[in-house]
């Protein structure tokens, strides 16, 4: 089957750094461009960041700039989102995509991780 699974996440306090992995399961990531979009309660899912193929960030949410960097590794079939200097404001779950470009429209990503809930607290 193939997936993208979503290890990590859990609780951090605020000024804290949690790094998130997105592992492709009889999926080769090195195809795809992959993004990662997070969803706080009583909101809509928002684009957060996106890696490209030639390993090239993209960044739509100003709020994360300076704060967030997204990796890839195709040797480990991963990408990981580093978060560092997390707000409260950062606690959503977050999920990881694949598309064919780096687009902040949700509906133009194939295969969704399960996502993994990220909660920035004291």
């Amino acid at each position: 089957q193939r997936q993208l699974v979503e290890p990590g996440g859990g609780l951090v306090q605020p000024g804290g750094t949690l790094r998130l992995s997105c592992v492709g399961s009889g999926l080769s990531l090195d195809v795809y461009s992959i993004a990662w979009f997070r969803q706080a309660p009583g909101k809509e899912r928002e684009a957060v960041i996106c890696i490209s193929t030639s390993f090239s960030s993209t960044y739509w949410l100003d709020s994360v700039k300076g704060r967030f960097t997204v990796s890839r590794d195709n040797v480990e079939n991963a990408v990981y989102l580093r978060m560092n200097n997390m707000k409260p404001e950062d606690t959503a779950v977050y999920y990881c995509a694949t598309s064919q470009t780096c687009e902040d429209d949700p509906y133009r990503y194939g295969r969704w991780g399960q996502g993994t809930q990220v909660t920035v607290s004291s």
